[in-house]
């Protein structure tokens, strides 16, 4: 078998990691999709470094599996547009795309594994939904927390991690990276048994 048909044979994935571009946003709660996906690509030995369909791109192999690894770069609430162009671009299955993003309505240092949904008010994931059509398509979502007092949700997500954050976040994101392989290397319902079962990552 050539090498050609080898590369044609793989099942490619398409993992995406909401957040929103720019430096000074980087360290937000908002941004730890793009957070997952930097540790997977280092993991991985990949680099973003190439841009298409108005996101950060990098690809590579993981146990016979090709994934495309993608940071949409249209700040958050337009990250469908990114997403649908590259579903198109790859001809990527939706069950074969995995949105990773953050959520407020799940205690820090909990996750969750789903194969559908809804947005829960998530604007990232509102726009995946509205540009694809359709809710059908899993997701990892990793818990931040519900803001403090009367704190705004739309400023805590802009927010960085506190400096106790800081320290667990590590743990999540390790944890956050084997979620996203056993996915792939297994299906979405042996992750969901796997990392849903237990309430605390760490």
């Amino acid at each position: 078998m050539t090498e050609q048909l080898r590369e044609m044979e793989k099942t490619t994935y398409l993992l995406i990691g909401l957040g929103n571009p720019g430096r000074e946003y980087r360290g937000n709660r908002h941004n730890i999709g793009f957070m997952v996906l930097d540790h997977l690509a280092a993991k991985m030995g990949l680099t973003f470094s190439r841009m298409e369909s108005k996101a950060l791109v990098t690809k590579g192999d993981l146990q016979g599996h090709r994934l495309v690894l993608a940071k949409p770069q249209t700040y958050m609430n337009l990250s469908g547009q990114a997403v649908r162009a590259l579903m198109n671009f790859y001809k990527i299955p939706l069950e074969n795309l995995l949105v990773i993003y953050d959520d407020v309505d799940l205690p820090f240092e909990t996750m969750r594994l789903r194969p559908q949904g809804g947005s829960a008010g998530q604007k990232g994931v509102q726009s995946i939904i509205e540009n694809l059509g359709t809710s059908d398509f899993s997701r990892l979502r990793i818990g931040i927390g519900r803001p403090p007092g009367q704190m705004q949700a739309a400023d805590y997500v802009l927010q960085n991690f506190s400096k106790a954050e800081l320290d667990i976040l590590p743990f999540i994101l390790q944890r956050s990276t084997e979620a996203v392989i056993t996915y792939v290397t297994n299906d979405i319902e042996t992750a969901m048994n796997k990392f849903n079962a237990s309430q605390e990552i760490t």
